[in-house]
């Protein structure tokens, strides 16, 4: 039993999802706002990329009105003049943060630990991360969501991953028929997508993607395990159409060349399988390998919940490797390098995931993290900042609404001082965000972020994670 409850609150702590009723401080009184952003240079991001210098935005209802027509009167100005406008990014692998119950230590009995939904969701909206892609959804995150679109919490959009597959996620299927109602069931529940899971046995991955199929959701996820002995062939099966790390390639072989990387990406073109490269995933556990002081000097560390601060530093599972396995880990890091080469090279569209709320890797800062990565791999400033606005969109089939800067899309939009075709750490370099049409501008910003660190200094001492794990012993 006590097993099972360490189980649970390690559910609860990174897969889950809850929303606590938070005050409308940062809340626009008038959802309904028009405003006009005046002399701006817009990186529109479409698939020839026009940019258009010296435009006029208009934003009503939520949604980009007019590229350089007509100012309303009543519109609020925004003056554009030396900035760069882009679609708002989307980081297309997350484990966001929150409440749950999972199990049960009495009937009306609530989560162990309550978190600000708010305070969880303020890093991507500060960092311009406008639309997430949840790949451990529970039902927590539907209520997490539809608290945003209420706008009870100013949050991305999240799209919506169910886990099948094994001992660590939501659903098991050990069995055909077992995987075929798992599919089922995620539909019926409203989940979005489906993630195919490690442990899945050969058969079972089999007929989760067929029955994804049937219910017309796609499929994400990892390359399961009975695989690591097999040709590669095997498991670029039809519709299995996004991976979601480099690493579930690196695992499939000891053979780290470009030839192999190309052979890789030769089997997912033919397949139109496409790639989340998470760059991010394997140099963070390499960094906390080696030291726990990568962890404390976090870009963004002071924004995390003290409870996840305390559990990075006092249970860090990667720290204290031995130097083979550092060394392996880079290994691992130079062969993804190469991985996105060779996709790059073949043409297999990736776009950008961080695995953001996993152990060192903080939610909307990560994102631009991996787009430094990406460009150091060898991707074009533009082609970087494709993967995480345009394809992230076209994968999820919303880019009618997101991804781009064209009349009639949602104004998720990021107002940059600095131009991000020049560099790409210019993508950091934020004077204000759209979204889902409400500006928040660099003050706002500033003042929700400083909220949050306000709040974890005061409540620091109250969360300690291998205490909280005894408690939970004793029940």
């Amino acid at each position: 039993m006590k097993k099972f409850y360490l189980i649970a609150l390690f559910i609860i702590l990174n897969s889950s999802c809850f929303n606590k009723v938070i005050s409308q401080t940062y809340l626009s009184s008038d959802q309904e706002m028009v405003y006009a952003i005046k002399n701006v240079t817009i990186i529109s991001m479409t698939e020839n990329n026009k940019v258009i210098e010296n435009a006029t935005v208009v934003i009503q209802n939520k949604i980009i009105q007019s590229i350089n027509g007509s100012i309303p009167t009543n519109a609020k100005t925004i003056d554009g003049t030396g900035k760069w406008l882009i679609p708002g990014l989307i980081d297309m692998h997350v484990h966001t943060l929150a409440e749950g119950a999972p199990f049960v230590i009495y009937p009306t009995k609530g989560p162990i630990v309550s978190f600000n939904t708010q305070n969880i969701m303020t890093p991507y909206i500060a960092n311009g991360v406008t639309t997430i892609f949840e790949l451990s959804a529970r039902p927590e995150n539907i209520g997490q969501r539809n608290e945003i679109i209420r706008g009870d919490v100013i949050g991305p959009r999240i799209a919506l991953a169910k886990a099948i597959g094994g001992k660590k996620a939501n659903l098991t299927a050990k069995t055909t028929s077992d995987a075929r109602n798992a599919v089922r069931i995620a539909k019926e529940e409203g989940y979005e997508f489906i993630k195919a899971y490690t442990w899945l046995n050969e058969e079972a991955f089999k007929a989760v993607v067929e029955e994804a199929k049937n219910q017309k959701m796609k499929v994400v996820g990892h390359i399961p395990e009975v695989f690591h002995e097999k040709p590669a062939k095997d498991f670029f099966i039809p519709h299995f159409s996004l991976i979601a790390h480099a690493e579930e390639l690196s695992k499939q072989t000891n053979d780290y060349s470009y030839k192999k990387a190309l052979e890789f990406a030769h089997l997912a073109k033919e397949n139109g399988t496409w790639l989340i490269p998470n760059l991010t995933n394997m140099v963070s556990i390499s960094k906390q390998a080696k030291s726990l002081e990568s962890i404390k000097k976090l870009l963004g560390f002071e924004y995390i919940h003290p409870l996840m601060q305390s559990k990075w530093i006092t249970s860090n599972s990667y720290y204290g490797a031995s130097d083979k396995l550092i060394a392996y880990y880079n290994k691992l890091i130079n062969f993804h390098i190469l991985i996105v080469k060779a996709f790059k090279e073949i043409g297999v569209p990736m776009v950008a995931g961080t695995d953001a709320g996993i152990s060192g890797v903080v939610a909307g800062f990560s994102l631009h993290n991996e787009l430094k990565l990406l460009v150091e791999a060898g991707l074009s400033n533009e082609e970087a900042l494709a993967s995480a606005t345009r394809l992230g969109a076209q994968w999820l089939e919303i880019d009618d609404k997101i991804g781009t800067i064209e009349t009639g899309k949602f104004a998720d939009l990021i107002l940059l001082d600095k131009n991000p075709l020049e560099s790409i750490s210019n993508t950091r370099k934020i004077f204000g965000v759209f979204v889902n049409g409400q500006w928040i501008d660099k003050n706002k910003i500033e003042t929700m972020l400083s909220d949050i660190e306000k709040w974890n200094n005061i409540n620091k001492e109250k969360y300690d994670w291998k205490e909280t794990l005894r408690k939970i012993r004793e029940k």
